[in-house]
């Protein structure tokens, strides 16, 4: 059987490596057995919170170009949009995919836009959907395409 190596998935390994902690037997008496296995754990969830935060910072300036495509700020949108993105990608693991919690990510995202639109006196686009109509494999996607993630957002708005 394979083992995560620590260079290959921070967060498998971390996660095998506190379930080994866990179930530790007598080992030895020096180590604070019990925080090394909460701290491992910790490992594994601040890698995904850090995906999360960039994926919904992602959603957020895809929101916010999509409500507000005329904005001076636009343009700024887009470019964060594509660091965001692929910096989200290359902090990605596999063994990440069913611990992200995708409506707290569009939730999340969802609020922040339409809290910084407001500021600068836009809105959300009307209609948008409760629920992020983007798949999590194009927005984890090498080859992300922008153009294609705001169609898909405002296809719901634009078939009311």
């Amino acid at each position: 059987m394979d083992r995560p190596s620590l260079s290959d998935d921070i967060v498998a390994w971390a996660e095998e490596q506190a379930a080994a902690l866990g179930a530790r037997g007598e080992l030895s008496n020096v180590l604070d057995w019990e925080n090394l296995a909460e701290k491992f754990e910790g490992v594994g969830r601040s890698h995904i919170r850090a995906v999360e935060g960039l994926l919904m910072q992602t959603l957020a300036h895809l929101l916010k170009r999509v409500s507000a495509p005329l904005a001076p700020t636009s343009t700024h949108w887009r470019e964060e949009n594509v660091t965001f993105q692929i910096t989200a990608w290359s902090a990605y693991e596999p063994s990440m995919r069913q611990r992200l919690n995708w409506d707290k990510i569009w939730k999340a995202a969802f609020n922040a836009a339409e809290a910084r639109l407001g500021a600068y006196g836009n809105a959300l686009l009307p209609g948008l959907p409760n629920a992020c109509p983007l798949d999590p494999a194009d927005l984890l996607a090498e080859r992300f395409d922008l153009d294609r993630a705001l169609r898909t957002l405002a296809a719901p708005v634009a078939s009311r």
